[in-house]
Parts: C-alpha cells; sequence; structure tokens
C-alpha cells in the first residue's frame, strides 16, 4: 500500500514560543531548523520518496529541498490541524492509500520507530502515538488519508480515540519514545539530551549559552 507521511511546519522565525523562558531568539530558530533536520532524515531513510513538508515558510522550504523532500504549500499559516487536513487532501488527491503525520519538533524519532509505526496498521484501524505527556497526539497513520478527520491540541489524543470509534475504526495506540517527545516546553530540553544525544538538536542545546536552564537561572 502506497503511503504518503506528512511533516507539518510553522515559520521557524517564530517557532518555539513556550520555549522563551530557556532560550534566546536565535537559539530556538536554530533549535526548531535542527529538529526539522533530525526529522526530515529518518522519514527520509524510512520512507523515500513519499514524505512531504507542509509549510508557507520559505526558509523551511529550502530546507525541504536540501533533504529531498517534497514541500506543499498552504494557502496560508492557519494552524497545525488546518495544515494536517490540507495534507490529507493532498495525500488523498494523489492516491496514497495511507497517510502518516507526524511533527517537526520530534527530533528523536527514528527510521525504526516509522517503520513499526507502519506495520502497525490493521485493515479498518488507526494507528495514534501520544505525546510524552499522554495529551497530545505525535502521529497519526490512517488508511484510507480521508478516514478521520485529524483535530490537534491537548487533549487531543483521547478526542483522537473517542473520534476513531464513534467512526467505527479500531484505534490501536503505539507508546515510541522518539516520536513522544515534542519538544515544546524547557522540560523537555534536559529529555532531549537524555533520550537523542546523538542528534542534530541536542548536539546544538549542548553548545548554547543558554543550555537547557530557564533563563532565570542563567
Amino acid at each position: 500500500m502506497s503511503v504518503i507521511a506528512a511533516i507539518p511546519v510553522k515559520d521557524l522565525v517564530n517557532a518555539k514560543q513556550r520555549l522563551v523562558p530557556a532560550l534566546r531568539p536565535a537559539e530556538r530558530r536554530a533549535l526548531a531548523r535542527a529538529m526539522l533536520a533530525d526529522v526530515l532524515e529518518a522519514m527520509v531513510a524510512a520512507l523515500p520518496g513519499s514524505v512531504a513538508v507542509v509549510t508557507t515558510d520559505p526558509e523551511v522550504r529550502a530546507l525541504a529541498g536540501e533533504a529531498g523532500v517534497d514541500c506543499w504549500t498552504e494557502p496560508a499559516n492557519r494552524g497545525h490541524t488546518a495544515a494536517v487536513e490540507f495534507a490529507q487532501a493532498q495525500a488523498a488527491a494523489r492516491g496514497a492509500a495511507r497517510f502518516l503525520t507526524i511533527p517537526g519538533d520530534v527530533p528523536c524519532v527514528t527510521a525504526d520507530e516509522v517503520t513499526r509505526l507502519l506495520s502497525a496498521l490493521e485493515p479498518g484501524g488507526v494507528v495514534f502515538v501520544p505525546s510524552r505527556s499522554g495529551l497530545g497526539t505525535n502521529a497519526a497513520l490512517l488508511a484510507p488519508p480521508g478516514a478521520m478527520a485529524l483535530t490537534f491540541g491537548e487533549p487531543s489524543f483521547a478526542n483522537h480515540l473517542a473520534a476513531a470509534r464513534a467512526a467505527g475504526l479500531v484505534p490501536r495506540v503505539l507508546e515510541l519514545p522518539g516520536i513522544g517527545l515534542d519538544v515544546d516546553a524547557p522540560d523537555d530540553l534536559p529529555v532531549l539530551l537524555e533520550r537523542g544525544p546523538h542528534t542534530r538538536s541536542a548536539s546544538l542545546l549542548r553548545g548554547f549559552r543558554s543550555g537547557a536552564q530557564p533563563a532565570g537561572t542563567r
């Protein structure tokens, strides 16, 4: 079965506002770039030729091009949920049998995790990977791409399970530590260093003068 994997990415300039207490503006932007590069590397290794980035940001489009990844440009930056809906429609129009979406801020994702996720899908089902908190949804795998609507933002994980069952689908939950870590808040930074010490993102973070400490401790 053919699959298309979509990675929605907001503009890098304003990325990661929740990290303001821990990182300076230039550091946040650089970390967002590094995390996307880590995600693209893993996704391309697992799904060569089947990955697309959804964005309105020229810098993100350039990064996608460097990684050899398609870029789908939204009409406007309308948020994560709208970007995924746009990608689902694009995947369906291209004849994909399966649709996978993960965010661009899960730098510890590995090609092995993506392969395990793809193999977990059963007929009539959907697969969800929860965030580290258990409240958010960090990956969704559907067949076909329009099997159900996806709505992000906590508590999206519980909402997705309920919506899948209401649609007559059988949801499967797969806990994957790499995909599960979306780096959004200061307390995610030490976890990034622990779970992904060899990623670009962790290497970059170790080099910041800010480190992984709140701004008030610098």
